[in-house]
């Protein structure tokens, strides 16, 4: 009898966001990822469609990070008939859970905003899912070791292996009858301020890898200088910087290399503000996880102690209203939703404010369009003229860039059946294409979002 293998490319495929890969088996069907779109409209439209597939069939989800565009259709899933297991490391299910309760209260306070203010051509404006939908999906969560093969059933098993990235990621490797499939997940950085290197497969018949950033090298740059230069020139307008982050990973490496400056003496004591509650939350995580990074207990407390963590919405306009040059650090990364919105409303149309952006942003996002210089950019409805400063640092992406990702694969001693280019834009999947065919000669395929793959094995 045959025995094959089907892969469904549900999401990251021509595109970075959404990541979603549906395996099909004689004894298990199982789910890599289950991410929601983000960016351009109609990709953040896609998320409104059933799964093209028969979702109750689905066994497993294995998660390999907590990032929304990885874990942000869930309650989703479960309202199209999902009742399985979805399994991950533990910090991958505690900041996937802190994840998707507060994207679905944002769905929910969206929704209700919209509805009131009526700048909604829905009637009503439903939220994409409730808080009640994710702790539904919570339950659902069953911890795995790190570096253990699990057996899933007679001729399959899944091991997650330490990928760098954010707290708890991994990549995963799933053996099907005897052929081993490597999902890479989000590969990190060597040389990360806060996380180990990542480790890397051995061997990989069929291997999904991330593009992001295939076709690029993060530059070389002196992220201590940059700092000191803005928050002197901060000071010296009596101004405003601003910088969007992400609350997973690049909000607490920001407050790492902050307080390691004032401690060097290259910044003065200037107020420093942290306003994402999904951020607090994040730093609970490193703080139950202290093998997962490489913070001290005392200098992650020390880090804690340098800045003001705003607590409520209140003392969020407390700090806009506050007249001291001061730096902010607030959600969202790539100025989609979050608290940066309030500041940036009040803020982004005074010469004396600096937006600092520091980490990917897609296309279609608020971010985006300020990086590309626009001259106006939209929230609530309404447009507000850009007259701030809008500078980026490139190389604290959490991302490897192509030559992280080409000594990721380095060590993998056959030559893959296939190699799959996923989670990246056009540009960065063909040039990435490209270079694995000149470096390894290898076959690579660069698979279309609803594509399936059929594999004899």
């Amino acid at each position: 009898m045959e025995k094959f293998v089907k892969v469904n490319f549900l999401g990251a495929s021509g595109t970075v966001t959404g990541s979603k890969f549906l395996i099909e088996t004689s004894e298990q069907n199982i789910l890599i990822d289950c991410g929601m779109f983000q960016g351009l409209k109609e990709l953040r439209e896609l998320n409104w469609q059933r799964l093209p597939v028969n979702v109750e069939a689905i066994d497993v989800v294995l998660l390999t990070h907590g990032h929304l565009d990885h874990v942000g259709y869930l309650p989703r899933l479960l309202k199209q008939g999902f009742s399985g297991k979805i399994i991950g490391t533990a910090p991958t299910l505690a900041i996937a859970e802190i994840i998707l309760k507060d994207s679905a209260k944002i769905h929910e306070e969206e929704a209700e905003k919209a509805n009131k203010e009526k700048y909604t051509k829905h009637q009503p404006a439903l939220p994409f899912y409730t808080v009640g939908e994710a702790e539904n999906t919570i339950r659902l969560f069953e911890v795995a070791m790190e570096s253990k093969w699990i057996i899933l059933s007679e001729h399959i098993s899944y091991r997650f292996q330490y990928n760098g990235h954010i707290i708890g990621a991994t990549f995963i490797e799933l053996d099907i009858n005897g052929k081993r499939f490597v999902f890479s997940g989000d590969i990190g950085r060597w040389k990360d301020y806060l996380l180990d290197d990542p480790k890397t497969p051995e061997w990989a018949d069929f291997l999904f890898i991330e593009s992001t950033y295939g076709n690029k090298l993060h530059p070389e740059e002196d992220v201590e200088q940059i700092f000191s230069d803005l928050i002197h020139d901060t000071i010296n307008k009596r101004g405003n910087l601003i910088i969007p982050s992400f609350a997973v990973e690049r909000l607490q490496t920001l407050m790492y290399i902050l307080w390691t400056l004032y401690k060097k003496n290259k910044i003065p004591n200037i107020p420093i503000f942290i306003d994402s509650p999904m951020g607090n939350n994040v730093l609970e995580v490193f703080k139950r996880f202290p093998k997962w990074h490489k913070l001290s207990d005392a200098d992650y407390y020390a880090m804690c102690n340098h800045v003001n963590i705003i607590q409520s919405y209140k003392e969020t306009w407390e700090t806009i209203d506050d007249k001291r040059p001061k730096i902010v650090i607030a959600g969202s990364g790539m100025v989609t939703g979050g608290r940066v919105l309030t500041y940036l409303q009040q803020l982004i149309d005074e010469p004396t404010t600096t937006v600092l952006l520091v980490g990917y942003q897609a296309e279609g996002t608020r971010g985006r369009q300020l990086l590309d210089g626009a001259h106006e950019i939209k929230f609530f409805g309404k447009y507000y003229p850009v007259k701030a400063a809008i500078k980026s640092i490139e190389s604290l992406s959490a991302h490897a860039d192509q030559n992280d990702l080409l000594n990721w694969m380095d060590n993998i001693k056959n030559i893959p059946e296939n190699v799959y280019l996923i989670h990246g834009e056009p540009c960065a999947l063909d040039a990435f294409r490209l270079k694995i065919k000149d470096v390894y000669n290898w076959h690579v395929t660069i698979p279309k979002l609803t594509d399936v793959e059929k594999l004899m094995i």
